[in-house]
This record gives structure tokens, sequence and C-alpha cells, in this order.
């Protein structure tokens, strides 16, 4: 099969045969219809950080149509159109019971959707129903980031919400905000150009970051921020949250950060502000994302901007790591 190939940090990545992967036990495979780049994508693999192994084939925000099965595998079949969570656990555990799958100790992860054909743990998988497409299914790990965060949030009714960031994370949190029975939601960036699409996705406004930021979003809202959500994990936003959110509130970081990022306890203390840090997401919320779509809520497909064949990936890779008017780029492996 052909794949992109991340090769070494902050360098092109590369166009490659590898061999087609084969199901284990409890495993099937893939042919990938759509694989999302996400921004770890670009953030780990940047030299600049922790990044993921060199020679590594990437890609956890896939959709696809089901074309081999392993042994021991019920409830999967050729031709099912599925997506998956890109990691399994032992199933056994306490962390596993709770669908933290991705914090196991024995945690395997089933990425690689920027190749032809990926492995995936039955056990983590989910049919898509027909009425979604391959670009709805890749959209549903993303769409499950965002709710993850906002049900650990437990936001009550009438909150005051600020989502800090408009990417496609930041917009997913907009929408399942949105959701949740949380009152005023502003989304509020360094840029504009996400203003429309974070106003579709469910904000009642947005508010451009920068001096004065803390009036401005607070007549926005009615007042400070009772829940803040920060979603670009660039350094600096988790301070950037403390300052902004009201004494007593609560700030969540859904932004992974992967660098040193200075914080003043002190500001924190004072305002006694309780801070949560969301690791992915539990099989409840890749359900409900998809039940949502399959509703018929069509806002999240607002966020897709472009679909990409597999050897405009590297090219697309530098672009994003630039100035760009992308959203969400899909790939599609055999475009």
């Amino acid at each position: 099969m052909r794949a992109a190939v991340f090769k070494e940090g902050g360098k092109p990545w590369v166009i490659e045969d590898r061999p087609d992967p084969k199901p284990g036990a409890g495993e099937a495979v893939i042919k990938v219809g759509r694989c999302g780049i996400c921004g770890t994508d670009l953030n780990m693999t940047s030299g600049a950080g922790y990044d993921f192994p060199c020679d590594s084939v990437l890609g956890h925000e896939f959709a696809g149509e089901v074309v081999e099965v392993g042994s021991g595998v019920t409830k999967l079949k050729t031709g099912d159109h599925v997506t998956a969570m890109p990691a399994t656990g032992c199933g056994e555990c306490d962390l596993c019971r709770e669908g933290m799958d991705v914090m196991c100790a024995q945690m395997r992860p089933y990425d690689g959707g920027y190749g032809q054909y990926l492995k995936i743990a039955e056990r983590t998988s989910f049919k898509l129903p027909s009425g979604l497409s391959m670009n709805d299914g890749a959209l549903v790990e993303p769409l499950a980031v965002g709710r993850h965060g906002v049900r650990l949030a437990n936001i009550p009714e009438d909150a005051r919400v600020l989502i800090l960031g408009a990417g496609s994370v930041g917009l997913a949190a907009v929408y399942a905000a949105r959701l949740s029975p949380a009152g005023k939601i502003v989304a509020a960036s360094r840029s504009s150009r996400r203003e429309d699409l974070s106003l579709k996705m469910g904000a009642d406004a947005f508010v451009q970051t920068g001096e004065g930021e803390s009036e401005r979003i607070n007549e926005a809202l009615g007042g400070p921020p009772d829940y803040v959500f920060e979603t670009a994990g660039a350094v600096g936003l988790l301070g950037q949250s403390i300052n902004l959110v009201k004494p007593n509130g609560h700030v969540i970081s859904l932004g992974f950060c992967m660098a040193p990022d200075p914080v003043v306890p002190g500001i924190a203390t004072f305002k006694q502000v309780k801070l949560i840090f969301s690791m992915a997401w539990t099989p409840d919320d890749f359900q409900k994302s998809i039940d949502a779509l399959d509703a018929g809520h069509v806002e999240p497909r607002s966020m897709v901007t472009n679909n990409i064949g597999l050897s405009e990936l590297p090219e697309m890779i530098q672009t994003l790591r630039g100035s760009h008017q992308e959203t969400k780029v899909h790939v599609n492996p055999w475009g």
C-alpha cells in the first residue's frame, strides 16, 4: 500500500510503499476512505518538542470500509463502513471499564490513517449509519474530543462559556457546549477568519483576542466566563485562560500543549480556579458524536475545508505549519 511517512522532525513527509496490514485476533483491516489532519500531527512532528517516533505512519481521525477480519471478530463484517478509536486497552482494568482505553497500561495504538489500509480493534470500532459519508466518519474523532472535554466540565444550566481558540478542537467544543445546558457561549481567537464558522457551530458571539480582550469577552457573555476551554495548545494560553475565568471558575485544557507552559500558581490560587485536563475520548463520546451526525446535525460538516489526495499530504503539512485558510483538511489515500 501507499502511505505518507513521518521521517524526521521538521522535515517533509515522504510517500512510500508499505506492506498491507493483516488483522490479528479481534482486529479488522479497513480500506481508508478519509483521514483528517490533526494539529497534533503538526505539533508532534515539528522537531521542536516531543515528537512521534520517526518512520511512523500517522493519522488518527479516520473512517473506512472493512475489507478483512481476524479471528474472533463477530461484530464487524467485510463491507461495513466504520470509524474507530485509534487505541484500545486490555478491556478489563478500571480505566478500560471507564472507557479510558487510551490510558490503559496495556494500551495499543491503532493509528495509520495516512495509509491506504490500516488495522483497527473490533472492541473500539463503531459502524457508521448508512446516511453518513466518509467525511462524516472522519469528523467523529475530533467531535468526540470536544464532547469529552465538555462532559468532564459538567456545565450547569445558563453558565457563561468561553472557548479560547477556533481551530477544529475549539469548534468541536463550541458545538458540544451548544448541546449542553450552557447559557451564552463566546468563541475567541487571535484571528477573526473563523468568526462565521464559530457562530455556525453554535457560539453566540465571537471576540478577537488582544488588548482589551477581557472587557470584550465579559460584555459579550454578560459577565466573566464561568468556564474557559483552552483548545489551541499554544504556550501562554493556559495562563491566559486563568486570567480570563471568573473567581471560583473552571479552566478545561483541551489544547494538548507539548511544550513547557509557564503558569503563575498564585494567580490561580487567588481566584481558586478549578483546572481540568481532558484526555481524548471514551466510546460513549464516539457513539454520541455519531448519533448527532446521524440525527441530522450538519454544522460539523462546515469544518471540512479541503479534501486532498495522499500525494498532496506532505506539501499540505508544510502549508498548515504556516499562514493558511484551512480548518479541517481530509485526506483520501486513494485520491
